[in-house]
This record gives structure tokens, sequence and C-alpha cells, in this order.
């Protein structure tokens, strides 16, 4: 097996890893076990730190956030200030559209639910520096400046919150319609996307306690 395939088998493995038992908790040593490795240094050798393999999970899937974000921010920046919707929208659609992709476009949502959840000021550098790759923090910004009048604390929660709820929202949605056992029925994708969009600007939008 040469290098290169023992690198995306670790990724693989790790990929599953984050999303499951969460970025920080995540064991090294099940995940090198999980990618068949018996070397327990396989983790240091080829990413040299756990934040080096977190570094190499998101990379592989900024590549095809990335254009599409930016597309769609494009299209965004061009309607009236007070349309919150088609900012969301540079943020719902491409990820729905990752998460149809299979598992680890799932995981990567997952993944990236927990990094704004612990907030860019406990992320390391590298992680921030991927994650900017995908078009989001440019997407955020104009977000910033729709907002309605509020206290900064309350627009930085309400934005956090509604990200989380985005996120796992579409992820919960890939993982039920990979289950062998029907649940609820599912939205159309499309009906889907145009309703998330919705409640999340209603929630960023409410009035202000």
């Amino acid at each position: 097996m040469s290098a290169d395939d023992t690198r995306q088998l670790l990724i693989d493995a790790a990929t599953r890893a984050f999303a499951e038992h969460g970025v920080h908790n995540a064991s090294l040593l099940e995940i090198t076990r999980q990618a068949g490795q018996r070397n327990r240094g396989a983790v240091h050798y080829h990413f040299g730190s756990r934040e080096g393999m977190l570094v190499a999970v998101l990379a592989r899937e900024a590549e095809f956030l990335g254009p599409r974000e930016r597309e769609l921010l494009a299209v965004a920046q061009s309607r009236p200030r007070e349309d919150l919707a088609s900012v969301f929208e540079a943020v719902v659609r491409p990820a729905v559209e990752l998460a149809e992709t299979g598992w680890r476009g799932r995981c990567f949502l997952q993944i990236v639910a927990q990094l704004v959840d612990d907030g860019p000021g406990s992320t390391d550098p590298a992680v921030q520096e991927v994650l900017g790759r995908t078009g989001g923090f440019e997407v955020y910004d104009l977000l910033d400046q729709r907002m309605p009048p509020m206290p900064e604390a309350l627009q930085i929660e309400r934005t956090a919150l509604a990200t989380s709820f985005l996120l796992r929202s579409i992820a919960d949605r890939a993982r039920a319609r990979d289950r062998e056992t029907p649940g609820r029925a599912q939205l159309s994708t499309e009906d889907f996307i145009r309703n998330l969009i919705s409640m999340v600007t209603a929630m960023v939008t409410a009035p202000v306690p």
C-alpha cells in the first residue's frame, strides 16, 4: 500500500471519528486502528498532530464548497440590503449539495458544526485558514452587515445558533435518507432548502427580547 493510500484511509477514519465522537475526544489510536494501520504513530507521521489531521479532513470538502458558496454569495451581494434569505442560501444550498454527495459530506457538516460551537478563539489558525477556503467567512461578513440592529453579543449568539442548527439539520436529513428503515416523510431537496432558509432567517430576525 502506498503512502497516499494510507493517508486517505486515515483521513476517512478520522472523518467518521471526528463527526461521531468529537474533534477533541476522538481517539487517535482508534482512528489508526480503523484505518487498518499497525503503526501507532501513523497519525503523527502523516499529519504531525490532531490539528494537522483535522486540516486534511476539512480541506477535502473545502474545495467543493468554495466555488459554490462564492457563486451564490455574488448573487446575494446583488440583492437589497434587507435580503437575508439570499445570504443564508449561500450557506444552505452548497451544504445540502455536499451532504447529498455521501457520508463524507455529511460528516464534514457535523465537524464544522462542532467548530462553530467552539468559537473561532479556540480553533487552531491552520484550521481557520482551511475553513476560509470554503467562502464561508465572506458569506458571514455579508450576513453581519444585513442583520437587524441588536446588541453585538446577541447577534453573535443568534448567528452561531442558526449556523449550528442548519448544519446539523442538513446532516441529520442526509443520515435519515441513508437509513434502511423509513422514518418520517422527507421533503424534496428543493423544498427542504427553501424551508430551512426561511427558518434560519426567522431565527436571526426574531424580536429582540
